[in-house]
């Protein structure tokens, strides 16, 4: 947090609306945890999808809190968007009609481009629309990460979406989209927009850079359910293998071809290493052909994606993790990871890189070891060194065990999130008071 100062409950229940761009997303707990709070908290959710071209994770992979707490059936899809776009127009033409019941003729300024432009003319500002049409009316709509906010503005304008207007900073918004499309993308969203949020310091000064009045944005990390990362002293294995891990999607801001290549280097020493590599993503095939070049497919496996509770199943039994992230070509680049920080919970000692919002996290020499980006070197000196000193990795994982616990638990966070949805919607009732008695 920052200098953010909490005042007295508003002592109801309020309506929040999440704007995501797929739900459910395997790699996205951090949403969920949100939502979660929220529900718990006592306050009402409905979820917002809308991105038009795919739709959710295989729902026999979903992380089973999304069926705990129902959260499918609180979730509000957007028609999907024909590829074809006579089929596209002829589709929308017969979702005014069978949508008219709800109000379908609401979504008409969408179809403005003069003003949306190609959104607009593409039809995909209307099919989106239409997954709005569930409600309107929110205490709350937070949008998770920078272009939704910027989407969510455009219909707020036509009247689909009515509430105070939260904007979480995640990293790839901040970073390689304004490689993309410029730095003048959220000017708009920084003037209208009524809050902003993002997971690390880090990202906080890049959008104050872009443009972000200081006084509207606070940092709230992304947070983990701590008490599900059972903390496991570590030591070395009765079998006397040295087991590592990476876990995250297999693209380019992981490095995890620069940790393949350290291991690679370390296996000609050390015969007892096995490197598990949990996550899939466009990056697989290469990353399979180098670790067959490098001739360590017994050592190194690429397992794919997994849900939480085998995550924390491999977790448990591993020794050391490995996190080589860098800053992609394309400028992406990562917050304060959060498999980092499940690892940091159980009590696994870490190397990592001095990479955007990670040494807010990992304290160098107290809970792992943070080396340059791209420094296969300097990443096999800290895994040799953790390997040498297996005493250290005793008082390592404790460090990293309090770190998480005082700034990454997930029922602070939440607590502290509700707190800020709370005065924001005191401000904005206090807001319609003053304007009532003023009128």
């Amino acid at each position: 947090m920052s200098s953010w100062h909490f005042h007295p409950k508003l002592h109801q229940s309020m309506k929040i609306a999440y704007i995501v761009e797929s739900f459910p997303v395997l790699s996205q707990t951090f949403i969920v945890n949100q939502i979660v709070g929220a529900i718990e908290r006592g306050h009402e959710v409905h979820i917002h999808p809308i991105g038009i071209f795919h739709r959710e994770d295989d729902l026999e992979r979903i992380h089973p809190i999304i069926k705990k707490y129902r959260l499918l059936e609180q979730t509000h899809y957007s028609p999907s968007l024909p590829v074809n776009y006579l089929w596209r127009i002829l589709k929308a033409i017969g979702l005014f009609f069978v949508y008219f019941y709800r109000g379908s003729w609401t979504c008409l300024p969408t179809l403005n481009f003069f003003k949306y432009g190609r959104a607009a003319y593409s039809l995909r500002l209307f099919y989106q629309a239409i997954g709005l049409l569930s409600d309107r009316q929110y205490d709350i709509i937070h949008c998770q990460f920078g272009l939704l906010g910027s989407l969510a503005l455009i219909y707020r304008d036509c009247g689909l979406l009515q509430g105070t207007l939260v904007t979480t900073f995640r990293g790839f918004d901040v970073s390689s989209l304004i490689e993309q499309q410029g730095s003048q993308i959220y000017d708009r969203l920084f003037v209208e927009g009524d809050f902003f949020m993002a997971n690390c310091e880090f990202f906080k000064q890049r959008a104050i850079e872009l443009g972000c009045n200081p006084q509207k944005i606070i940092v709230h990390g992304s947070g983990i359910d701590c008490q599900k990362f059972a903390y496991r002293p570590s030591r070395i294995a009765s079998d006397g293998k040295i087991r590592l891990i990476t876990v995250g999607r297999l693209v380019e801001k992981k490095g995890i071809e620069y940790g393949i290549k350290a291991v690679a280097k370390l296996a000609a020493t050390y015969h007892n290493l096995e490197y598990k590599i949990v996550g899939d993503g466009p990056l697989r095939k290469s990353l399979q052909r180098l670790i067959e070049e490098l001739q360590v497919g017994h050592i190194v496996k690429l397992l794919g994606a997994k849900h939480q509770e085998e995550i924390i199943a491999l977790l448990a039994k591993s020794d050391l993790f490995l996190a080589p992230c860098v800053r992609a070509n394309s400028g992406d680049s990562d917050a304060p990871v959060n498999t980092l920080k499940e690892a940091m919970a159980i009590g696994l000692p870490v190397v990592s890189t001095e990479h955007g919002g990670i040494p807010e996290l990992v304290e160098h020499g107290v809970s792992g070891f943070l080396v340059p980006e791209r420094d296969v070197e300097a990443l096999m000196e800290k895994i040799e060194y953790s390997i040498e000193h297996p005493q250290e990795w005793l008082s390592m994982g404790k460090a990293g065990r309090a770190r998480v616990e005082a700034k990454y638990d997930i029922e602070k966070l939440n607590d502290e999130l509700v707190k800020i949805y709370e005065q924001l919607a005191l401000k904005k009732s206090q807001s319609k008071l003053e304007h009532l008695i003023t009128a």
